[in-house]
Formats: structure tokens, sequence, C-alpha cells
């Protein structure tokens, strides 16, 4: 039977007085005063025995209630001094301890407080994960990034979530990073790390959102080089087509006239080509007025009907009686109409169809041609790519700053059924 020291400690003490008791009774049970001296003498001794055990109790009942203040992680309590030298030893070692685990544990408050300030005010994503690899916590900027409520995604894992930026890094591993255009336009920084809580490893997901620095310096690099070849074509085509309308009118040979004449042509054709991309660069910023985007896709279509005719493909409009009013530039959402309608008319064989769709905060241009590549997806709003040999790459990155300029969303690719979208969202 295992009984606490405690208790054998007592049933042990009885035992000893209650036998000497006997013993007393027996040996001196004819002489009377040295019977009652002697049993004087055990219940001294048995009190002084119960005074020794309190003694050796005290450190224990004080370890006891210690335990028990730090297992509830109550480190305020603290005991006093009793007078017993052996036992304040242990009350100052204890008091001591309790003092350094209360600072210890107001610095780890402060500093996951400041942590979680500054995690929360971060302008980048934040998405840090619990032992089992699932979010664990979510910071606003991650929330609005993936367009995301904490409770939609939180006790989740990357792969359970169908958004198509973390399906693109439910592999990564702690250590890496990864630079990432999902949609051929947003350009995000992706980093996988991890910190030790409690002994194990915890990791955390950052993402860092690239897209505007990226856009600012490309656009800065290449009007440089566009305003460069402008002014140098410009001045050499306005001097060479002096000196050949000059000479043109003094040759006597019709052949070189008409020679010439050719020379001249090609040069009006060149200048014109470079005030095609001078525009990208001289792009004003856009007039917002009130208007009609129904009216306004009306329009376009009519306009595009008769190429689309020409090649055999359906061109159609799907909007409501009621009108979507948007502040706008007319003229500049006109113009990038025009441009993704005539791209989805040539992605079109005959037989295909393109349909114009205005919802109350969207406008959606889809086909059933061709199909984008992941490839191709990737490179279609860098300035200056095209997919066919005779293109300028103009289209698209005009059409790329006069959205960013009026502030709207958008995105192009080919989605799972077959259709390819060019999707605009304000």
């Amino acid at each position: 039977m295992n009984l606490p020291l405690r208790t054998r400690y007592l049933i042990y003490i009885t035992a000893v007085h209650l036998v000497l008791l006997a013993l007393m009774g027996w040996i001196l049970r004819e002489n009377k005063a040295l019977f009652i001296a002697s049993e004087v003498l055990i219940l001294i001794s048995a009190y002084v025995a119960v005074r020794i055990y309190r003694a050796f109790q005290q450190p224990a009942e004080f370890i006891t209630s210690g335990i028990e203040a730090i297992r509830d992680k109550d480190f305020s309590i603290k005991f006093v001094q009793t007078g017993n030298r052996e036992v304040d030893e242990l009350i100052t070692v204890y008091n001591l301890m309790i003092d350094q685990l209360r600072q210890e544990r107001t610095r780890q408050a402060e500093q996951q407080f400041f942590l979680d300030k500054l995690i929360e005010a971060a302008p980048i994503a934040i998405l840090v994960f619990d032992f089992d690899d699932r979010i664990a916590s979510i910071n606003p900027r991650a929330c609005q990034l993936l367009s995301v409520h904490p409770n939609d995604v939180i006790g989740k894992q990357l792969a359970d979530l169908g958004y198509s930026l973390l399906a693109h890094i439910a592999d990564l591993v702690d250590g890496d990073s990864r630079i990432m255009k999902p949609n051929g336009i947003e350009t995000y920084k992706v980093l996988r790390s991890n910190f030790v809580d409690r002994g194990f490893r915890r990791s955390f997901l950052i993402i860092e959102e690239l897209t505007p620095e990226i856009l600012a310096t490309e656009k800065n690099a290449y009007s440089k080089v566009i305003r460069m070849m402008a002014h140098e074509v410009n001045n050499s085509i306005g001097a060479v087509n002096s000196i050949l309308n000059i000479a043109e009118s003094e040759l006597p040979d019709p052949d070189l006239r008409s020679a010439v004449q050719v020379a001249i042509d090609r040069n009006e054709r060149l200048n014109r080509f470079m005030r095609r991309f001078a525009d990208v660069v001289r792009l004003p910023t856009p007039h917002l007025l009130p208007g009609d985007v129904t009216e306004l896709a009306r329009n376009v279509v009519r306009l595009m009907q008769p190429q689309a005719e020409a090649q055999h493909v359906t061109l159609t409009l799907i909007s409501s009686t009621t009108p979507v009013t948007q502040p706008m530039d007319v003229g500049q959402l006109e113009q990038v109409l025009v441009n993704i309608i005539k791209n989805a008319i040539e992605a079109c064989k005959a037989g295909q169809i393109v349909e114009v769709q205005v919802k109350a905060r969207q406008l959606l241009v889809r086909n059933n041609g061709a199909p984008i590549s992941d490839e191709i997806a990737a490179k279609l709003f860098n300035p200056f790519f095209s997919t066919r040999p005779t293109g300028q790459g103009i289209g698209l990155t005009l059409t790329r700053e006069i959205l960013l300029n009026h502030g709207f969303t958008f995105s192009l690719q080919t989605e799972s059924d077959g259709w390819t979208v060019f999707a605009i969202a304000w």
C-alpha cells in the first residue's frame, strides 16, 4: 500500500508512543510517581514530534501552494517570511522565481501585443499557420488582397482554398520565395518562412504586391525610349521629306518622281507609326463624367459589327434595359472597348461567337475562339507584347493605362469552359 509520507510518519510516531505508554505502564505499575512522570515525558515527546512534523510540513505546504499558483498562471502570489530560517530561504527563492516569471510573462505579453499590432497594420499580406499547416491568423491586408473574410479561411489549409493566387503557392516550402503574376497584370512576391513556438515549428506566409512599383518603373522606362525615338524620327522625317518634295518637282524622269513619292509616303507611315507609340506616353488624365456603360457598349458593338461579319463571327450585346451609370471618360473607354472587341474577333474563326455583357458592376467581353495559354497570359499586358507577327502590342498597353487611370480592375484569361473573358470591374 503506497501511503503518503505524511501519513506514514504520523502512523510511525503514534505507534512508537503507544508502545512506550504500554511498556511504561507495565514496567512502572508498582511505582505510581515514576509511572506518571514517564507518561508526562511521553506526552511531551509526542507534542515535540508533532511540532517537528509541522515544521517539516510547512515547506511542503508552501511548495504545494506555489505549484498550484504556477499551474493556474497566477504570478501575483508571494509568501511572507515566517521566522523559520529554512522555510524563509525557500520563500525567498520562490518569491524571486515568481518575480522573474511575472516579468518574463509581462515582457512576452507586451512583445506579442506589439507584434499583433504590427502585423495588423502591415502594408503586406501576412498569413500565420498552426502546427498542422492550417491558417491560424490572417491580417487585414491579406483579407483585402485575397478578397476574403477571416472566418472563411481560418482553420483551412492553402490547398483547400479556391483562390488562384493561394492555389499557386500551396507547394511553397519554408525558406522559399517566388515572384508570381497570376493574371498577367498584378505581380506579387511571395515568401514562406517559419518561427519556433513552444519548441515546435510554425510557418508564416508573406505576400507583397509589387504591381504599382513595377508599372511605374516600366512606364518610366518605355516613356523615355519612346520620347527619344519620336524626337529623332520626327526631326529626321521632316527634313528628309522637305528635300524629297523639292527633288520630286525638279526630276524630269516620271519613274524617279514615282520612286521619290514612294519614299515620301513611307516616311509618312513611319511618322504615323511613331505617333501611335507616343499616344501611350501622352495619354491624358481621364475627364470623368457620368456615362451610360450600356449605351457605350451598344455603340462600339455597332461600330465593330462589319469587321465581325467580314470574318463570319457572331458579335452580340447582352445587357438589361436598366442603364448602368458610371463616372468615366467616354472617349478613352470607347478606345478600350474597340481594342478588346477587335482582339476577340481576331481570336475567332468563322462560326464562333463574341459576346459583350454589361452588368451592374462589370463589363465582360467573351469569346470561344483560340484559348490563351498560361505562358502567354503572363505576358499579355507587358508593354508592346503581341502574339501576331505584324502586331505592335500597343492596344493592350493603351488599354491597361486607361483602365488603371480610371481605377478599374481588369483581367484577361481563358476559363475552364474554354471561353476567353476580358473582365472590367468598377
